[in-house]
């Protein structure tokens, strides 16, 4: 279980490494750093038993190398027992080719390396194929895979040593160029420290310890290897710092015996080396009752089992943040035009035009599963214009706040020409109501510009007009007749109650008000336009000449009592009639704009995108797009691929 979850890791770097793209997923790993005469090169040769770094003068490694090691059981032998690594690794000569190990490189698929020579050859060339010959370095790493019986699965990162003064032609800012370089791999919280320092050295000197505790100042991610400790004057060991008495470390320290460069430039095996380390560390006064903790085969164990129990405890995090990187980058990949902006044209269009008019038609009829919480949206707007905005502003108009009693009196008058009616005219009725009924085209009007509002994007369609056809015979129409009872009841109620009078004591010429065939004429009795002129006006005499009358002529007095009659039996028809008209438009106008803007929109949309868009000689110019736009995009597809396949992965543990 310990093994698969140092694969599992692996296989991320893998995903994430072939994209070519720099990702946000804090993965556990060892990087490994110090100066360039630490002697980092040969640590990690003596972790892999083998001969595969490039060596020479000033900065060798210029690139990462994630250096990913992986036990693969050999061969059995006879008997069926097979060998544990650090055995191998002291019986067999590890500078031969063996068929049991190989290398493979990321960039590389499916090719083998069995010569650890041409692998070192190979990571020459492909650094310099990134950095060209100049020494410059690149933060783009090498991965490469060994698989070997004499190794414990195990990841390292292998980061370029330390430099102070550039050398030759290397860049003049080298040394700025490394330390960003350093800081950005060991400054992820989830990287664990390999910090490599020459135990002939003054420890407090250390360019790796001092870069570590530059992010770690704890010390509880950085573990220490002293190097050259067979090289240190004598009567001196460092007792002191493996004990934690100088620079404490909570991973502690693991000193190590490497080749020197005689060794090196003889060609010493690797084997040889280990058991001259193991054979030092035993023999010495200082090491020699704690020998199993030191040297390299203790080293390669210890960062086994520190790797797995970070691995362990990291994974939930990774998991989670494996999932949020997705789900961010999708977002970003939708709000960039999707996956298919790097397909067809045409197909893009037409899948962009079919996909919107769905979701036009799911928003108004409320089908879309992006229903909000909080506000109304898509059709519910709409429902809100017509029941709650366009109800409420019909039901608010008045039919009166406009037409005062005087103005009803004043059109029953010209209704009824130069013969005075002796019954209520409809023509008055219709006059008014017809002007009332204009009214609520404003209201109706707006509900449809309110609708379109909603529409904006996608329509033009406007309802210019409401029907003003006055229908007389609907059922909640109280017509003519029971309109002048109930004024009729109404004035009567208002009245005081009358005596009885016996018609036998009644004076003459009291029938009738006065106004029988027999009966004289009042002389102070109004004429039919009498309420046009002031009361306390004098009649003329009928011997006088009539006098022309006034160019404009307006009722100053009161009204009489049939006036008022008439007028509130108007006022009640026009009342009744004006609520019926408002109740069918209500009814009426949301359905007219649902039917002729709403579902014309929902049901034209793609035939009229699909007529206007999906023309060959506008597609490029519809899909004319920025560069970095274009290169956001596909490293949007890329990282959505990758964090797929890693949330995959993850999810198999």
């Amino acid at each position: 279980m310990d093994q698969q979850l140092i694969n599992l890791v692996n296989k991320l770097q893998d995903v994430f490494a072939s994209i070519g793209v720099s990702n946000n997923i804090d993965l556990p790993q060892i990087t490994v750093i110090g100066s360039q005469s630490s002697g980092k090169s040969s640590v990690l040769e003596n972790i892999v038993g083998r001969d595969f770094l490039p060596r020479g003068t000033g900065i060798v490694t210029r690139r990462p190398l994630v250096l990913q090691l992986i036990n693969r059981p050999a061969t059995s032998k006879p008997n069926g027992n097979a060998e544990k690594p650090e055995e191998a690794m002291s019986k067999v000569q590890l500078n031969e080719n063996n068929p049991d190990e190989w290398g493979e490189f990321l960039h590389l698929p499916g090719q083998k390396f069995h010569d650890f020579h041409a692998i070192r050859d190979e990571i020459v060339r492909d650094t310099e194929k990134m950095t060209g010959k100049n020494a410059g370095i690149s933060p783009n790493p090498i991965n490469l895979r060994i698989f070997s019986p004499n190794v414990l699965t195990l990841t390292l990162v292998d980061l370029p040593g330390l430099t102070k003064v550039p050398v030759g032609d290397q860049p003049r800012d080298i040394e700025k160029q490394i330390r960003d370089m350093l800081l950005r791999f060991i400054s992820k919280p989830n990287a664990i420290i390999l910090a490599v320092t020459a135990a002939n050295t003054d420890l407090a000197n250390s360019d790796g310890l001092k870069m570590a505790r530059e992010v770690d100042p704890e010390g509880t991610r950085t573990i220490g290897v002293l190097t050259k400790v067979d090289l240190m004057d004598q009567g001196t060991d460092v007792v002191d710092i493996l004990a934690g008495r100088v620079i404490p470390l909570r991973l502690g320290y693991v000193p190590v015996v490497n080749r020197g460069q005689r060794d090196i430039d003889q060609s010493k095996s690797i084997s040889s080396a280990l058991e001259n380390e193991r054979k030092f560390f035993e023999n010495h006064p200082s090491y020699a009752g704690k020998a199993q903790y030191c040297g390299t085969p203790w080293l390669a164990r210890k960062l086994n089992i520190i790797l797995m129990h970070h691995i362990r405890n990291t994974l939930p995090d990774i998991k989670a943040r494996i999932s949020q990187q997705l789900a961010k980058y999708q977002t970003e990949l939708a709000s960039l035009g999707g996956a298919l902006g790097e397909t067809n044209p045409g197909s893009l269009v037409l899948s962009t035009i079919t996909e919107f008019c769905a979701e036009f038609r799911s928003s108004i009829d409320g089908n879309t599963n992006d229903l909000s919480l909080n506000e109304l949206s898509g059709g519910a707007r709409i429902s809100f214009v017509f029941h709650e905005l366009y109800n409420n502003g019909v039901k608010s108009i008045d039919p009166f706040d406009q037409v005062k009693d005087g103005d009803i009196r004043t059109i029953l008058y010209n209704s009824s020409g130069s013969t005075p009616s002796l019954f209520v005219g409809t023509t008055a009725f219709e006059v008014i109501v017809k002007q009332q009924i204009r009214r609520l085209e404003e209201p109706s009007l707006r509900c449809c510009a309110l609708v379109y509002d909603e529409l904006i994007r996608i329509l033009g369609h406007l309802l210019s007009k409401t029907a003003c056809y006055v229908n007389t015979t609907h059922p909640d129409f109280i017509g003519g007749h029971r309109a002048m009872a109930l004024v009729t009841d109404r004035i009567n109620a208002n009245k005081p109650p009358e005596k009885p009078v016996d018609p036998k004591k009644m004076p003459v010429n009291a029938l009738n008000n006065g106004k029988d065939l027999d009966a004289d004429f009042k002389k102070d009795e109004q004429s039919f336009f009498g309420s046009f002129f002031a009361k306390d006006k004098q009649p003329k005499k009928r011997t006088v000449a009539m006098e022309a009358p006034p160019a404009v002529i307006k009722p100053v007095a009161s009204l009489n009592e049939r006036e008022i009659m008439e007028t509130d039996v108007i006022k009640l028809l026009i009342q009744s009639y004006f609520s019926v008209v408002k109740r069918e438009m209500i009814d009426m106008v949301p359905k007219a704009i649902t039917y002729n803007l709403v579902n014309f929109a929902k049901e034209n949309l793609q035939r009229e995108l699909l007529e206007n868009l999906y023309k060959p000689e506008v597609l490029d110019e519809l899909l004319k797009e920025s560069p970095d736009i274009v290169a956001r995009r596909r490293e949007c597809v890329k990282m959505v691929g990758a964090l797929n396949s890693a949330e995959a992965i993850v999810a198999a543990v």
